[in-house]
């Protein structure tokens, strides 16, 4: 008679390149297709709404006769209910049933955005639809692209991250210049419907047509069940947390002030300012290039802190905007900076934190990062309309880089969340 030994089962070989069991490994065509996704959607929630809705404040200023502090406080109050309201809740709904849904979903809303704020001649229905504006960017934004991507890449995540956040980069770099044609064109009101109708079908395609995840159906089943509560007792994540917070209000509310700055304040004529922001955002290509390249090669806490040093170092520049060489030496390292602020926070969180966690765990810390997103710019428009002046609200965005970079240096490397 047979003896009857326990069956010894060996774990699943991974793929030294995708990190994936070798019997599960998903396709090239699914991942090319998951990293065009997340560029596509990157490009319009981000690039044309979050970089070009700045563009034309000036314009609002101009014709209703707003202050600088109100055309500032539509990001900052539709975030701050918006965010605090759905941050978390848009988490879970990724871990527990995947990024798709709600991706299509803010891709719709962020359009529907643009459209409204095109038709717009009062501040209520200006703060009504950056609710809309603010719904879209976190549902469709950076939260459900970074698990999406996470889900589909371990070994060469951030090179993919990289890659689908050029999207911000191409798309930010797009729409100064696209925005200023469509103005002298078009007028700036029908110049923002046609961005918002140009989002909807450029990122709303390809993204019904992804796949949540390798094994999506066993992710769905058993993501609510994975605990969270030790995230949030770890001081890890509250170093996270204010790092990210101070690094992307300080670039915030640097990019959300400088069309006003450099139009009302420096007087420069609308071409060369769209010439500018433009090449900040093109700039920030090369900064999420090299950052991704980066993360997948050294410690990814030092390349945040690489990442907050160099926002912290260009602000100062803006004490000389009246100098073009100047100028444009601020955009093209601000840009450096800018272009790997949003991609470092996820693939910092998992490698310390794991993926399982990864939606519920962005979605506090965007919420948080959104909070800042919000003041930092409200604050340092309302010091000027006060002071007729920028310099105490660029000092204080400076200073808000340096703590940014101070609490990261005192992040673990990776997987030691204590």
């Amino acid at each position: 008679m047979p003896e009857n030994k326990p069956r010894v089962i060996e774990p699943a070989a991974k793929d030294p390149c995708s990190g994936f069991p070798t019997g599960e490994q998903p396709s090239t065509g699914a991942q090319v297709h998951v990293v065009a996704t997340g560029f596509l959607a990157l490009f319009s929630i981000v690039g044309f709404a979050l970089y070009g809705l700045p563009f034309f404040y000036d314009f609002m200023v101009r014709e209703f006769g707003w202050t600088r502090a109100q055309v500032t406080s539509g990001n900052a109050l539709s975030k701050l209910v918006v965010g605090p309201a759905f941050g978390f809740i848009a988490g879970w709904i990724v871990d527990r049933f995947g990024p798709r849904r709600l991706m299509l979903a803010g891709i719709l809303m962020a359009g529907l955005a643009l459209v409204g704020l095109g038709g717009i001649s009062t501040l209520g229905m200006f703060y009504f639809f950056y609710l809309f504006n603010a719904l879209g960017y976190v549902c469709g934004g950076p939260l459900p692209n970074q698990v999406l991507l996470s889900r589909w890449f371990d070994k060469a995540r951030g090179k993919a991250m990289g890659i689908a956040y050029l999207g911000i980069g191409i798309g930010g770099a797009i729409v100064p210049l696209l925005a200023n044609r469509l103005t002298q064109s078009l007028g700036w009101q029908k110049a923002l419907i046609t961005l918002g109708v140009l989002m909807v079908v450029i990122a709303f395609p390809v993204a019904f047509f992804v796949k949540e995840g390798p094994a999506a159906s066993s992710q769905r089943g058993s993501a609510g069940q994975v605990p969270v509560g030790w995230v949030f007792r770890s001081g890890a994540f509250y170093l996270l947390a204010v790092g990210s917070m101070c690094s992307i209000g300080a670039v915030g509310g640097t990019m959300q002030n400088l069309k006003l700055f450099l139009s009302l304040d420096q007087k420069l004529p609308q071409g060369e300012i769209a010439s500018v922001l433009s090449l900040i955002l093109v700039s920030s290509i090369a900064g999420r290039l090299l950052m991704g390249w980066l993360a997948d090669r050294l410690p990814k806490k030092y390349v945040m802190l690489l990442i907050y040093s160099i926002v912290a170092s260009a602000i100062p520049l803006l004490f000389y905007a009246s100098s073009p060489a100047v100028l444009y030496v601020f955009a093209l390292v601000f840009g450096i900076g800018l272009g790997g602020d949003y991609m470092i926070i996820p693939l910092m969180a998992a490698d310390i934190f794991g993926v399982k966690v990864l939606g519920r765990l962005m979605g506090v810390v965007l919420t948080a990062d959104g909070v800042a997103e919000a003041l930092a710019p409200m604050l340092v428009a309302s010091i000027r309309d006060r002071t007729a002046s920028y310099a105490a609200g660029f000092a204080i965005l400076i200073c808000l880089a340096v703590v940014g970079a101070a609490a990261v240096s005192l992040l673990p490397k990776k997987g030691d969340p204590r």
